[in-house]
């Protein structure tokens, strides 16, 4: 089994890396490929869920343990699998989407690519009590800092596509400065009917790019 990779990215696209590890290009799927490797050339540690099917075998890559440990407790709630699971994980740091868990929110877990009501409750219902090690020593601390700063924890959700991909931007860590540069920079790209997991990969395409 493949626990992690090591290499630099040879190619993106919206929904997966080619890492190059040593000459081998390995498809790895992850939550936003336009975080992944900031600077060409740049060495990246990528953590593996390595997921075997009858018609496939397909990498998960993750940039961070918690990342990876959540994907692989959420792909145990019935309903949920890696796809769906690699959509939440764009919605935000582990540590928030733990805290929206923990909380209940189900306002902040709908919002999330391929989450209805049932299935919320159903994320609610399984994991609440059972994300708390994730961070290890910190988690309490970690965990109370995302539910605090987060304004998508805290109910001060806007309207439409762009104002929630805008908020789960600044759950990854962007500034408000840096989504409205990157949200100008897509507005002609966006097409009615586009979801929010669309717009979060458009705005980190051009942030990566420089915008």
């Amino acid at each position: 089994m493949i626990d992690f990779l090591r290499g630099t990215v040879a190619h993106r696209e919206m929904d997966y890396v080619v890492l190059d590890v040593k000459g081998v290009g390995y498809r790895v799927f992850c939550a936003n490929p336009y975080a992944v490797q900031h600077k060409d050339g740049e060495e990246v540690t990528m953590y593996i869920h390595y997921n075997v099917r009858e018609d496939a075998h397909l990498l998960f890559g993750f940039l961070s343990r918690e990342e990876q440990s959540l994907f692989r407790r959420l792909i145990e709630v019935t309903g949920i699998g890696p796809k769906v699971a690699i959509g939440i994980l764009s919605g935000g740091r582990p540590e928030v989407i733990v805290a929206a868990i923990q909380q209940e929110n189900l306002a902040f877990l709908t919002r999330l690519p391929g989450i209805g009501k049932k299935t919320a409750q159903r994320i609610v219902l399984d994991l609440k009590d059972k994300l708390g090690s994730l961070f290890g020593a910190g988690a309490e601390a970690a965990i109370a800092q995302a539910a605090a700063s987060e304004p998508m924890l805290a109910g001060g959700a806007g309207t439409g596509v762009w104002a929630e991909a805008k908020e789960a931007l600044m759950a990854l860590g962007y500034t408000e400065a840096e989504a409205d540069r990157a949200g100008q920079a897509i507005k002609a790209k966006l097409k009615d009917g586009d979801t929010v997991d669309t717009a979060m990969k458009l705005a980190l395409q051009a942030l990566y790019q420089g915008v």
